[in-house]
C-alpha cells in the first residue's frame, strides 16, 4: 500500500476539478459519469514555510519540498460493491491509498448534472460510505469462513483472530465505519492485511461556498469521526490546506537540512529514529551512523545560522535512540 491519497466521490461532484488544482494537470473533466476510468496520478509539492525562510537564511540556490501522491478515482454510483458502474475498479483503486478525501458535492448549478438528479450532501456521503461498507463486509466474511475452520481445531492464533473479525463484522453490519474503532485494535495484523476501506482515515472535502454548507452536514461529518475542508477550487490557499492535512494523516512528518546548494524537505513517518531518517538522506548514513546535530527550525533561524547555533550551543546531539521531531534541522555524522 502507497502513502498516497485517494480522491473519491460520485459522479460530478468536482474530483478531476480538484486534481486538475492540486496539480495543474490536464485531466479528462467531462459533463457525464466515469470520464475518469483509470486513476491519474499526480505527484504535488507541499507547501512549507519552512522551507522558505531557511532557504532565505542559507542563501540556497535550490528548494526542495515534500510531496504527496493523489489519485483521481473514477466516480462512484449505487451498487459500486456489485459491480455496477466502474465499481470493482474503483475499489480496488481506493484499496491502494492510505487516505481517502471524500469530495461532496454542496455547490448548486443546473449547468452540471447530479447523478442522483438533487443536490443532498448528506445522502451522497451515505452512497459512498454504504458501498464501502458493502465491500468491507464482503472481505471479513470471506476470511472469517476461512478462520473459523482453522479455529475448530482448537488452533489458539486462529481463534483470536475469529474474535477480531467477528468483532468487525459486527460493526459493519451496523453500517459503521471501522476507522471508528480504537487505534491499538485497527493496528492488529489481521486487519493491516485485510486493507479495509473504511478502516482508511477520511478528510470530506466540501466542494462549495461556506453559506452552502450546513451545520447538519458538519454534525453528521464530525458523528462520523471525519474531518472536513469547506474549498473554494478557485483559492489557492484552500488547495494549499488540503495538500497539507492531506500529508499528516497520512502520519508524515518533514526534517530538514538547508545550505548554499540546497535546502530540502526529507519525509518520513512521524516516530522514526534518526538513523532510519538518514537512511532516507543515504542508505550509507544510516549503516554507518554516528550521530546527528539537531536544532529546530524556528531556533536555527532566532540564531542567525548554523554558526551561530553551534556557538551559542544550542545544537542538540543525538545519537540512535533519538526520534526525529518535526521540523528539526540536521546534519548526520556517520563513519
Amino acid at each position: 500500500m502507497k502513502l498516497s491519497i485517494g480522491i473519491v466521490g460520485l459522479p460530478n461532484v468536482g474530483k478531476s476539478t480538484l486534481f486538475k488544482a492540486l496539480t495543474n494537470q490536464e485531466v479528462n473533466i467531462a459533463n457525464y459519469p466515469f470520464a475518469t476510468i483509470d486513476p491519474n496520478v499526480g505527484v504535488v509539492s507541499v507547501p512549507d514555510k519552512r522551507i522558505d525562510a531557511l532557504a532565505q537564511l542559507s542563501n540556497s540556490k535550490k528548494k526542495i519540498y515534500a510531496v504527496v501522491e493523489f489519485y483521481d478515482i473514477a466516480g462512484l454510483v449505487k451498487g459500486a460493491n456489485k459491480g455496477e458502474g466502474l465499481g470493482n475498479q474503483f475499489l480496488s483503486h481506493i484499496r491502494e491509498t492510505k487516505v481517502i478525501v471524500q469530495v461532496v458535492r454542496c455547490f448548486k448549478s443546473d449547468d452540471i448534472t447530479h447523478v442522483e438528479e438533487k443536490i443532498d450532501p448528506e445522502r451522497d456521503i451515505d452512497i459512498i460510505n454504504t458501498e464501502l461498507i458493502l465491500k468491507d463486509i464482503d472481505v471479513v466474511e470471506k476470511r472469517l469462513e476461512s478462520v473459523r475452520k482453522d479455529a475448530k481445531t482448537g488452533n489458539k492464533e486462529k481463534i483470536a483472530q475469529s474474535a477480531i473479525l467477528e468483532k468487525v463484522a459486527e460493526v459493519l453490519d451496523g453500517n459503521i465505519l471501522v476507522n471508528s474503532l480504537d487505534k491499538e485494535f485497527l493496528s492488529d495484523s489481521v486487519l493491516r492485511d485485510l486493507n479495509l476501506l473504511t478502516a482508511k482515515p477520511q478528510l470530506y472535502l466540501l466542494n462549495g461556498s461556506r453559506d452552502e454548507v450546513s451545520p447538519e452536514l458538519l454534525a453528521k461529518i464530525e458523528a462520523l469521526g471525519g474531518d472536513y475542508l469547506i474549498a473554494d477550487l478557485s483559492k489557492d490557499d484552500s488547495i494549499d490546506e488540503l495538500i497539507r492535512s492531506s500529508y499528516e494523516m497520512l502520519g508524515l512528518i518533514s526534517f530538514f537540512t538547508t545550505g548554499e546548494d540546497e535546502t530540502r524537505a526529507w519525509t518520513i513517518v512521524d516516530g522514526t529514529k534518526a538513523p532510519e531518517a538518514a537512511g532516507v538522506i543515504h542508505t550509507d548514513f544510516e549503516k554507518n551512523f554516528i550521530r546527528a546535530e539537531a536544532i529546530n527550525w524556528q531556533k536555527l533561524i532566532e540564531a542567525g545560522g548554523w554558526q551561530n547555533a553551534k556557538q551559542k550551543g544550542w545544537l542538540r546531539v543525538e545519537g540512535k535512540t533519538y526520534t526525529i521531531q518535526d521540523g528539526d534541522v540536521i546534519e548526520v555524522r556517520h563513519g
